[in-house]
């Protein structure tokens, strides 16, 4: 979570600083501002990376939290596909798989 969180968190900066990186294709379905889509991505990295820090001291709150927070993110990522479409893409799977890790931990302390 907290390396997911940091990517999020890189990939605000970029777009709140209105990097080069970046492709804007116009008539694109999901048409947003890329300072706002940056600003989202910074708060969801960090709020990502203090529940990825909550979840060493086994707080189960902070499993809840990645859950919705990783699904959230992974569609944000989903909405970013315009912008950057390999960055999101990776950052799609990555938010997959902490869904799957947390979702897995779970369904292990269920059988404990």
């Amino acid at each position: 979570m907290i390396f997911g969180g940091a990517m999020a968190i890189f990939e605000g900066i970029a777009a709140i600083t209105k990097d080069n990186v970046f492709v804007v294709r116009r008539n694109y379905v999901f048409e947003f501002s890329l300072t706002g889509w940056g600003w989202i991505h910074l708060i969801l990295g960090i709020v990502i990376v203090l529940a990825g820090c909550a979840l060493f001291t086994g707080a189960a709150w902070a499993r809840v939290v990645g859950i919705v927070l990783a699904g959230l993110v992974a569609l944000a990522n989903f909405l970013w596909l315009p912008f950057y479409p390999f960055w999101a893409i990776v950052l799609i799977a990555i938010n997959v798989f902490i869904l799957w890790a947390l979702c897995a931990g779970l369904q292990e302390e269920e059988w404990a």
